[in-house]
């Protein structure tokens, strides 16, 4: 009897064995890294928007992905130099602050392909991905107009740099289109992750006369709507829906589908196996920039046709 258990044993060992090859022969899961922003994930902006996106790649696409923190690797070099050696097939570097440290990373390893989002290289194995964030905040701008009622609006912005510039641009045309007597109030926090600032930011405009407010300054942006809320004045937010940081104040947000771009770049990737080459722009109509339903306050009809002009003269499509 023993003698048959020992055959029965050693036929089961032989079959596992003959299984391992089919194993190892199974499709290999793609890898994709990513460095943060400054503040990193629960900025409530831009960041948890890529996360999201690599959430979605990762239920929907059946990758494996990998992150980091300025906060634990002290440099955005280290950071990305990790997820390198890591094995991830594509590395990403989120926001323009990563773009130099991102360079260095990619010449040191000409091989590996990266994606830059928010800034533009000219580095051959790094693809750039950038939002037109004026049109976005063109739609912002003349909604505020549309509902301001002391024609005097007020605009926050993480630093005086040309992207968030470019916020501004968008959001003082777009108010202007509406209406031409309208004042834009701006002021530079030259901080995205201090939202006690922003709400001062945020009263001093209130104290100009402002009765609407723009943040396009990460969580700095979430301190300027909670105060908004808290003396009684409407807010737009950014990069993501924040309607539920500040629910009696927040009228909409200018959707920059972070989460968006990542997915289709994972997903060509995939398909593929190759990244679009150089510089990759998305507006309103490659549903790169966007504004989140509008609550609180109602549009007349001839408001919303004229939101609705505007979004298709960007190549949008009306709601």
């Amino acid at each position: 009897m023993r003698k048959y258990i020992s055959i029965l044993f050693c036929l089961m060992l032989l079959a596992g064995c003959m299984q391992q090859p089919v194993q190892s022969s199974t499709e290999k899961k793609m890898k994709v890294g990513i460095m943060l922003s400054d503040v990193g994930l629960g900025d409530q902006s831009f960041s948890d928007s890529a996360f999201r996106g690599l959430q979605k790649s990762r239920d929907e696409l059946g990758i494996q992905f990998d992150y980091k923190e300025l906060k634990d690797s002290k440099t955005y070099e280290k950071g990305l130099e990790d997820l390198v050696k890591a094995g991830n097939d594509v590395v990403v570097g989120l926001g323009f602050m990563v773009q130099e440290d991102l360079e260095k990373v990619a010449k040191q390893y000409p091989k590996q392909r990266f994606i830059l989002i928010d800034a533009v290289s000219e580095l051959k194995n790094i693809t750039s991905l950038t939002f037109k964030e004026d049109e976005g905040s063109y739609l912002a701008g003349a909604l505020a107009a549309m509902k301001s009622k002391s024609a005097v609006i007020g605009f926050v912005g993480g630093a005086d740099v040309p992207l968030i510039r470019k916020f501004l641009d968008g959001f003082q045309k777009g108010a202007m289109a509406i209406n031409p007597e309208v004042q834009v109030k701006s002021v530079f926090a030259e901080n995205f992750g201090d939202d006690k600032l922003g709400a001062k930011l945020a009263s001093d405009l209130i104290k100009e006369d402002a009765d609407l407010l723009y943040a396009a300054a990460g969580f700095t942006g979430v301190g300027v709507l909670k105060e908004a809320q808290r003396q009684g004045v409407y807010g737009i937010g950014v990069d993501s829906d924040q309607y539920f940081y500040a629910e009696k104040a927040v009228i909409t947000s200018m959707l920059k589908n972070v989460d968006v771009a990542i997915y289709e770049m994972i997903k060509n990737y995939k398909k593929s196996g190759k990244l679009p080459e150089g510089h990759v722009e998305f507006g309103i109509a490659e549903n790169g920039v966007a504004l989140a339903p509008i609550r609180i306050l109602e549009l007349s009809s001839e408001e919303q046709s004229k939101l609705d002009s505007m979004i298709q003269e960007f190549g949008g499509t009306a709601k």
